[in-house]
């Protein structure tokens, strides 16, 4: 039996929690917020929907009590304030490092034992932050972010090439910014062909940069930040995770050596198994790329300064 923890109720981990239930990635998902009666409600809505597609796994909402979130095997922590049109992910900082901390905290009184996904903002500071705060094995801390920012990447490929998004691959590392994450186009290929083989130079640096500004595309749309894809995104990690699915996945980790870096959150290849981030996968980056993540470490350095 596998146990799943959504805490917060919002659209991302709403999306999240139907994710789960509806593709049937845990057995049993709790929705936790801190408002009265929004993830009981939600749950109810979800659950009378998978009495319609026959869906078999269980999800409760409840509020604020973390005693029905033990023995948790994954926690998905996506609480804190959204993004409005013209916010940086940066500017939450403030905010959400209170949240996450508490959040934290409390889950782990309860399932001391589980791999924590943080999806809050800024994510990879947020991650940082779950590190410093726990001292629990880096495996255990995942941040979620380069799993989003490569579906976008790889959508973004789709639609230049006019072709089937799931026979693209597609990866982001990096920090999960605006300015700081960074699409390896010499990765990304079309059933096995490099797309620079496929795409002018310029269209396929034009889909680099849709991509790095692909989050606040959508919160200039939806006058929030976007929740379909990234709570999509959150479950997928889950289910690597839950399912031991050995699968290699941007997020963002603790490096301790890796690319370069020591104490710092950021995204790069991870394989994600039972144990949470079994492997860091290092790429060899040409002489470009590695500048351009140097960049991104100090500008993820930066931010986290804020914490102190």
């Amino acid at each position: 039996m596998s146990k799943v923890t959504v805490v917060g109720a919002g659209n991302v981990g709403a999306t999240c929690a139907n994710v789960l239930v509806s593709n049937g990635m845990a057995d049993e998902v709790v929705l936790l917020d801190i408002k009265e009666g929004v993830s009981e409600g939600k749950a109810m809505d979800m659950m009378q929907a998978a009495a319609v597609l026959g869906q078999q796994s269980r999800l409760v909402g409840v509020t604020n009590d973390y005693a029905r979130t033990n023995n948790s095997d994954v926690v998905v922590i996506t609480s804190g304030i959204p993004r409005k049109p013209g916010m940086t992910r940066e500017e939450l900082i403030g905010v959400n490092a209170g949240i996450v901390k508490s959040v934290t905290e409390n889950v782990l009184a309860h399932s001391p034992n589980a791999v924590i996904v943080c999806v809050s903002n800024p994510m990879d500071t947020m991650t940082y932050l779950i590190h410093k705060e726990t001292k629990l094995p880096r495996n255990r801390i995942i941040g979620m972010g380069g799993a989003l920012d490569s579906a976008r990447f790889k959508y973004f490929l789709s639609v230049a090439l006019g072709a089937n998004i799931n026979e693209i691959e597609g990866i982001v590392i990096g920090g999960h910014g605006d300015t700081t994450m960074i699409p390896l186009k010499r990765y990304a290929a079309y059933r096995g062909i490099p797309v620079s083989t496929l795409l002018p130079a310029e269209q396929l640096d034009k889909v680099a940069a849709d991509t790095m500004v692909g989050g606040a595309t959508l919160t200039k749309l939806l006058g929030t930040s976007a929740w379909y894809a990234p709570g999509a995104a959150a479950a997928s990690v889950v289910a690597a995770v839950i399912g031991d699915q050995k699968r290699l996945v941007s997020c963002s980790a603790l490096l301790d050596g890796e690319y370069g870096q020591k104490d710092l959150c950021i995204g790069v290849p991870c394989i994600l198994g039972r144990n949470g981030i079994e492997k860091i996968v290092e790429f060899d980056l040409d002489e470009s790329e590695k500048a351009l993540f140097e960049a991104s470490a100090a500008a993820v350095r930066k931010t986290n300064a804020a914490l102190a």
